[in-house]
């Protein structure tokens, strides 16, 4: 059993972590994504557990040991084949989806280990910059888009490197 203190600590980070990644999650639901609140707050909260596991829930830690360098290591992998799971390539249509929601998981599962190792300052700052990024971005890639878009046929066609997307 944690004493308590450390179970505070413990407890505190889990639930940051869960909140961050919930916040995230927010996001991809209000825009019918695949993954959405419960999805990236499970991602969050597993890598913070994993860091704080390999940490042997010690929370004074100052400098990182090779164990929870490997579990941070392992965490970046797993996520990855998580996220490739939702990568979607469209051949015939020239379209590759769900990139942004991988990339989502991937920064979600990051923030969560930053949780993990109780950096509030940088998860606090990673999670308004990821959010900024969701919310601006989308508005410029559309703009983008209608842009594309309106471009000739011919034009986009010249533009359009196959071997990119295959």
């Amino acid at each position: 059993m944690l004493p308590l203190p450390v179970l505070t600590d413990v407890v505190i980070r889990m639930f940051w972590a869960l909140a961050i990644g919930c916040v995230i999650g927010v996001d991809r639901d209000l825009h019918g994504k695949p993954t959405g609140m419960k999805t990236l707050g499970l991602v969050s909260l597993g890598a913070c557990l994993t860091t704080m596991a390999a940490m042997g829930f010690t929370t004074q830690s100052t400098t990182l040991s090779t164990d929870v360098s490997r579990a941070i290591q392992g965490i970046v992998t797993g996520i990855g084949f998580l996220g490739a799971g939702v990568i979607v390539q469209t051949p015939g249509q020239h379209r590759i989806r769900g990139l942004t929601t991988a990339a989502s998981i991937w920064v979600t599962a990051a923030v969560g280990i930053v949780c993990g190792l109780g950096v509030w300052s940088v998860a606090v700052i990673a999670t308004l910059m990821l959010i900024a990024l969701l919310i601006i971005g989308r508005k410029v890639e559309k703009a983008l888009h209608r842009q594309w878009i309106a471009k000739p046929a011919a034009e986009r066609e010249a533009n359009t490197d196959l071997e990119d997307l295959g």
